[in-house]
């Protein structure tokens, strides 16, 4: 099982405008590409705490989440909405990404 961690430092005055593209399309767009979220989440305390958004994916394997990535970017509908709501100016300043495998572990 990997877990996809994705950590968006949003720009500065801007996080309203991604959490409203997160609720109003992205969210929609992840279950049409069939991408399983396990969670996100604005931070709250700590570093980062007012301009970050915080998701995990679930995948099965490197290649469901390359695949779903390929088809995700390139669909006319995410394209449009990135534009759209870029219109004014990017809204993250920086994306982390960090896949996370439980293989080795044994949680007990």
């Amino acid at each position: 099982m990997l877990y996809e961690l994705r950590e968006y430092t949003v720009v500065p005055g801007r996080l309203p405008a991604l959490i409203t593209r997160f609720n109003d399309h992205t969210l929609t767009l992840f279950e049409k590409h069939g991408f399983v979220l396990e969670f996100i989440a604005h931070t709250e305390f700590g570093e980062n705490s007012i301009n970050e958004v915080v998701y995990a994916l679930r995948w099965d394997s490197y290649q469901e989440m390359q695949d779903g990535w390929a088809a995700f970017m390139s669909d006319p509908e995410w394209q449009r909405v990135k534009a759209d709501s870029e219109r004014d100016g990017p809204l993250n300043a920086a994306v982390r990404r960090r896949v996370l495998n439980t293989a080795p572990l044994d949680p007990r």
